[in-house]
């Protein structure tokens, strides 16, 4: 004889019981937006910190880059600085009726240029004019070459003017002091041959600015050391220049507080009309 398991009687649900099903039901949703609404904040505000990272590594290779661009800068110009010799020569002024200049290192003019370097000259013994060769002026063309101890001791430089155009014109020269230090512009010599013909600068007496040196025509100012007046030059004339620069030993101001000191300069040549010269 088979015998059967008797039902477990199924007891009711009391009311108490339904409201706390209920509110257990409640309270699991209540979590779960809870949770929802969590994970939604910390996401944005997690785009946002990323977004402001972004930002700020941006800003910061900008700022890396402008730095960088602004040594670059600051080197080229030094390099360029350092480069620029002791005597720069170039063309200035021409006007606006299709006068032309035009210099050159050898009268062939090949190549005919606008600017030209005259050299430098390093940790320089003072020496007196008497001593420099006697014709300098048809020594060499361009930077002169350095034969003997003394040439090591002044700058010689030896170029052409040209009026490549088919209009005579005049010209003046003017040739300013661009940078010097430990007042070594005090007891410098320019001495500039035009033609053949040469003429002294200096700066003038140290304690009468009024006063010449007595073997040198005194400057215009403190920075020009000459202006010389309008030049005629015809149509495809040519005019042969050389500047000699050192340091006078016989200067009063040739002391040992200008050792280790620098004088730069820059002659410009301007076209001018027949009854106004250009200011410098």
């Amino acid at each position: 004889m088979a015998l059967r398991k008797k039902n477990k009687a199924v007891e009711p649900v009391t009311p108490e019981e339904v409201a706390k099903l209920g509110e257990k039901h409640e309270q699991d949703a209540a979590r779960d937006r809870k949770s929802s609404v969590y994970e939604h904040f910390h996401s944005q505000e997690t785009a946002e910190a990323i977004e402001k990272q972004r930002k700020r590594k941006r800003l910061y290779a900008f700022i890396v880059a402008a730095l960088a661009s602004i040594l670059l800068i600051i080197y080229i110009i030094s390099m360029l600085w350092t480069q620029t010799g002791d005597l720069t020569i170039s063309i200035g002024d021409l006007g606006n009726d299709g006068k032309t200049l035009m210099l050159c290192e050898n009268t062939e003019f090949d190549p005919a240029q606008v600017t030209l370097d005259g050299g430098v000259v390093k940790e320089v013994t003072n020496i007196t004019k008497s001593w420099l060769p006697k014709d300098i002026d048809n020594e060499a063309d361009g930077v002169h070459p350095i034969k003997t101890d003394l040439g090591k001791n002044y700058l010689a430089y030896t170029f052409y003017l040209r009026n490549t155009g088919d209009q005579d014109l005049n010209y003046e020269t003017v040739m300013n002091v661009t940078g010097q230090a430990k007042s070594a512009d005090e007891a410098v010599r320019f001495m500039v041959y035009r033609n053949g013909k040469p003429s002294v600068y200096a700066k003038g007496q140290y304690n009468d600015r009024t006063k010449a040196e007595t073997d040198a025509t005194k400057w215009v100012d403190d920075t020009t050391i000459m202006r010389d007046p309008k030049e005629a030059l015809k149509a495809g004339g040519t005019d042969k220049f050389t500047v000699v620069v050192w340091c006078e030993g016989n200067d009063n101001e040739c002391v040992d507080a200008i050792r280790g000191g620098h004088v730069r300069a820059h002659m410009v040549f301007n076209v001018v009309d027949d009854e106004t010269q250009v200011e410098s």
